[in-house]
């Protein structure tokens, strides 16, 4: 079954609920998906809908750390963020990330990594983490286990 489908039964049932909140919130992401699908004009890839929905969960964040201090939007982004992560993939935490990145060293023959492999480390284990990890913690856990 696909995100889609997913989003869409659960929106329809957010309508019967009448919970309005949360059926827009959905409709919002099922529209995302959808122009997605229709950009592609082809079914959508479990990762291709995995960053539809990390996007839209970092457009709510944008949206909140440019509200200025406006508590509707920050409520209504908030609230969007949580119903949006239900179908966010489970992200790996820096444990799961070292234990990749072990293994790409160990492809790579490197024992200790320095800063000059940064760049041909990151080259093979971004591919293996994408959609999965937070690069900003990939990058984290790289430089902790370089120093």
């Amino acid at each position: 079954m696909s995100k889609i489908d997913t989003v869409r039964g659960a929106m329809m049932q957010a309508l019967k609920d009448g919970d309005k909140p949360r059926k827009e919130a959905l409709s919002l992401l099922l529209s995302a998906l959808k122009n997605k699908f229709i950009d592609k004009r082809a079914d959508l890839t479990e990762e291709e809908e995995n960053a539809v929905v990390l996007r839209e969960i970092k457009q709510c964040q944008e949206s909140i750390d440019t509200a200025n201090g406006r508590q509707e939007i920050v409520e209504e982004n908030t609230y969007r963020m949580k119903v949006y992560s239900e179908f966010a993939p489970k992200m790996m935490d820096s444990e799961e990330i070292a234990a990749v990145i072990r293994e790409v060293l160990a492809g790579l023959g490197i024992d200790k990594p320095e800063a000059k492999q940064k760049g041909l480390i990151m080259k093979n284990l971004m591919p293996r983490v994408k959609g999965k990890a937070d690069s900003a913690l990939v990058n984290r856990v790289l430089t902790e286990m370089m120093g």
